[in-house]
Order: structure tokens, then sequence, then C-alpha cells
């Protein structure tokens, strides 16, 4: 027996390659072709089409602080001073006293979950985090990006740590989740990248750019899935070829994805913050028979 994919009937097949570029649909893929790896272009290529995020930040923080009580007996207040400016300081536990202000991006992904991010440190010892906090349970789950030298080169190494807001309740852990699985999706960044990612499993996916600086390019990189609501994911994938690595929040029901990628750009000997969101289309799902 083979799998059942199933077309989503809200984008009929006539209109993949029929509508314009700069619409909700996406060009074409008949012509490309294979891209070897020697002759992929630098990230920084995908970050001119980009460009800023369309989502205004949220200002729905400012003036609050969160106390968060981590894994490992670590405790660290946020103190959210303006829309852009945020200043940590671990109350207890190891590292008790450290601190840092940096500017900060939080978007509120549904009532009362928020997707915060910010960076610290400078060049190859910079770390990226990404914060989901909600407010109405005081579950947080928080991933923390940063560079490690791999067969000589410089890579990409995240972890994530489970949280909860101080007094409400025990620390957590969220759940891994297949729902992602069977999925094929594409996702708008802007008016010229577009990408096809399909959810072969839990934990891998296959993309293609469509659309864009990387058009041709494709891969099957590791991934991973939180639960965070209905129709609703934390989201990482780490790639390959490139130093790269994201963390999201995908919303089926709001059609949309909200993040952002950290990489090593070997041509400058930087790294690189990419902060995103894109519209999504549910392509089609596939689902497989028993026997």
């Amino acid at each position: 027996m083979t799998p059942t994919t199933t077309t989503n009937p809200t984008t009929p097949a006539s209109e993949i390659s029929s509508r314009p570029a700069t619409s909700t649909a996406f060009v074409t893929v008949d012509s490309q072709e294979f891209v070897p790896i020697e002759t992929w272009p630098d990230v920084s290529e995908m970050l001119e089409g980009f460009g800023e995020p369309s989502l205004p930040a949220s200002d729905s923080l400012v003036g609050q602080t969160l106390d968060v009580n981590y894994e490992g007996g670590i405790t660290i207040r946020h103190t959210f001073a303006s829309a852009t400016s945020l200043t940590w300081l671990i109350t207890a536990g190891e590292g008790s006293g450290d601190t840092g202000t940096h500017t900060y991006r939080a978007i509120e992904v549904r009532e009362g979950i928020f997707y915060i991010e910010f960076q610290k440190g400078e060049s190859v010892k910079t770390h990226a985090l990404v914060m989901i906090v909600n407010l109405a349970d005081g579950r947080v789950t928080t991933a923390d990006s940063y560079f490690v030298g791999r067969n000589g080169q410089v890579r990409m190494q995240t972890d994530f740590i489970s949280g909860r807001l101080v007094g409400s309740g025990e620390i957590e852990p969220r759940e891994r989740t297949d729902y992602l699985v069977g999925k094929r999706v594409l996702y708008r960044y802007s008016a010229t990248e577009a990408y096809e990612h399909v959810y072969l499993n839990a934990s891998t996916v296959a993309w293609q750019c469509v659309r864009g600086g990387e058009k041709g390019l494709a891969d099957v990189e590791q991934t991973k899935a939180f639960e965070l609501g209905d129709d609703l994911v934390i989201y990482f994938w780490t790639e390959t070829v490139m130093p790269v690595e994201s963390v999201l929040v995908i919303d089926f029901q709001q059609q949309r994805s909200i993040g952002r990628m950290f990489c090593w750009e070997n041509s400058t000997l930087d790294p690189v913050h990419l902060p995103f969101d894109s519209r999504l289309t549910l392509l089609s799902e596939t689902t497989y028979p028993d026997a």
C-alpha cells in the first residue's frame, strides 16, 4: 500500500504556478536543477532578501519583571525596561550576581504567549537566546544557541532549557511532538524569499528554496518540535552544510511563523543573526496506512 496525500483544498493546484510572484503563491520549480554544495552562496546572500520582520514588536512586557526558575537550580530575573531593553540578573544558583542588559525583540504569538529573543557576548562567543513564555501556566522554554569547534570548523550548538515562572508551579519540560509529520508547507518570508518544507518524521525535514537568493538549494536536516498549544509548536532545525541553527514558533491557526536564524559567516568570520516571520500555506498532508 502507498501513503495517502491530501492537497490543501484552500490552495488549488492551478494557483501554484499561475499567481504572480509577489502574491501569496510561489513560482514554479520545474526548471530548477540540482545545485552542488561547492557552488552554494554565502549566508549573506540569503539575508539580503529576507529584510526586516513584518510583524511589529510587542510592548506588552514593558515595566514587567519575570523571575524564572530553571533546571539546575538557577533563577534569573528578567526586567523589561522598555520595548527594546531587557536586563537579566541571576538571583540564585551558579553565576549568582551575573547580569547584563541587551536589546530584545518580543512578539505576542497568541494571547499571553510570548516569543522573546536577544543576544549576549561578542564574535565567536556570542550566544543567541530565545525564550518562549506562557504567562497563563508559567511554563518557559529557552533555547541557547552558540558556536563550537567541530572538525576544525566553526559550527553551531543549541541547548534547550526548561523553566517556570516563580510561584507558578514545578518545572515541566515540554513534550516532543510529531504534529508536523507528513505536512508539506510553503513559507513566504518576503516578496522575494520562499521555501518549501516537507516534514518526513519527528526529527527530519527536507527543504528547498523555491524563490530567492538560495533558489534551487535543497537538503535534509535534523529537527526538533515541541508542543506549545493547539496547532502551535516550537520548532528547531540545524543545517548540515551551512553553520545555521534556527528556533521559531509555527502557528497553523494564524498561518505564520516567528523566529530567528543564527549562524556563522565564514567569508567575514562574523556571527549572523536573522530575525524573521513568514506567512505559511499547508500545501498537502500525507498519512500512512497501518499495513
